[in-house]
């Protein structure tokens, strides 16, 4: 299952094919005239690119779409996929900025080489075939700005080298075959979009979670991630547009300072273990555009705040136990609120479901935003031994 694509992440893709389109202008314009010398265009950057886009092209298995065909000879600003500027310390001199080879279809591994790619600002293989770990070298590249190596076979550990890149603000790597522990320092980095989703980690949300300023962050279908939502969350109103929480395993309530969000367009926590209530304070996210808490453990009445909202467009919250929507929900323009317990609506649960469900402890959640264990029920009184009366 992939991510809904919101506004925000929309915007971001456009900036992304800007970054190529600069590149691409300024290449041809920083090319030495037809009758300069081969020699003039030849610097140590240029060199080193040489080496590392040579071993990357030995470790490519297969190459079905010829995407590095005319990969021959020094010139590494011809290449395929090859991008070169000024570089940022000397503008006498080229160098490789960026490197795009998405949707290749590319087989292969990745080379420690490309650590020798140091003035490397956009990095993208997503939609390829290479297996194998990312190399340790990468943590050289000081002025990455862009890794993107999602839709690949990536596999082992986290890539920590990633958390060595100072200039870094767009990391994917999502539907790749990582796992393990995420380093709760990702969400310390100063970054603008995080997609770590499809992968096999293994983690809780850290603390810093909520420190994070990104502005998209996707964690979805993880669903051994797990851990609450904590207040705190509320504490990244100043930058966060997107939230993806889809199927990662979170038990927990919605804690009200959610309603902080107010730049929040995409909020996704469906295919969860979320209960409770849904927070009136929803309503204060005049952003939001994409609601969806389907497949949960949420009670009560939909607030009507929430179907207010001015620029709500798609509201899912089918399959939990909702008891009453307003007549105002009817009017945004895509809801769904299938499989729960509203009255006169069509396709709801079972009545027996319902009454069962109800019956139910209900739920509390500690500060954490953590589902606490229901209260043990009352001792029973005390027994009191009296002597047998006398016959």
């Amino acid at each position: 299952m992939r991510e809904r694509v919101g506004p925000a992440m929309s915007r971001m893709r456009s900036m992304a094919a800007a970054v190529f389109f600069a590149l691409a202008v300024a290449w041809p314009l920083l090319m030495p005239p037809p009758s300069a010398p081969a020699a003039a265009t030849n610097n140590s950057r240029l060199e080193k690119a040489y080496v590392a886009l040579q071993a990357l092209k030995r470790a490519i298995t297969d190459d079905p779409k010829k995407l590095t065909k005319n990969w021959c000879g020094p010139d590494v600003c011809s290449y395929f996929g090859v991008y070169c500027a000024p570089a940022p310390d000397d503008s006498c001199q080229r160098t490789v900025a960026g490197v795009d080879l998405n949707h290749g279809d590319l087989a292969g591994t990745l080379p420690e080489e490309l650590g020798l790619l140091s003035d490397l600002a956009v990095f993208h293989l997503n939609s390829n075939r290479f297996s194998g770990s990312l190399p340790q070298s990468l943590r050289s590249l000081h002025l990455l700005h862009e890794i993107d190596v999602s839709n690949n076979q990536l596999s082992g550990p986290f890539p920590e080298q990633l958390l060595c890149l100072p200039k870094v603000q767009y990391v994917d790597i999502r539907f790749n075959n990582f796992c393990g522990e995420v380093p709760a320092a990702i969400f310390d980095k100063k970054i603008d979009a995080l997609f770590i989703n499809n992968n096999h980690f293994e983690f809780t949300l850290p603390e810093s979670f909520t420190k994070s300023t990104a502005s998209v962050i996707v964690l979805a279908n993880l669903p051994r991630v797990g851990g609450c939502l904590p207040s705190s969350i509320g504490d990244m109103a100043g930058t966060l547009n997107e939230l993806i929480l889809l199927n990662s395993g979170i038990s927990s309530c919605i804690p009200p300072e959610i309603g902080k969000l107010n730049q929040l367009t995409v909020l996704d926590l469906s295919f969860n273990s979320i209960a409770g209530t849904l927070p009136e304070t929803i309503g204060n996210m005049r952003a939001l555009e994409q609601l969806d808490v389907a497949h949960n453990q949420l009670a009560g009445e939909i607030p009507e705040s929430i179907c207010e909202l001015p620029h709500l467009k798609n509201f899912t919250y089918s399959y939990n136990f909702f008891c009453g929507e307003p007549h105002r929900c009817l009017e945004v323009p895509r809801i769904d609120d299938r499989q729960n317990c509203i009255a006169g609506r069509p396709d709801q649960r079972p009545g027996e479901q319902c009454l069962s469900f109800l019956h139910q402890p209900k739920v509390h959640c500690d500060a954490q935003g953590c589902i606490a264990p229901p209260s043990p029920p009352p001792p029973p009184p005390p027994v009191h031994a009296y002597p047998p009366p006398p016959y």
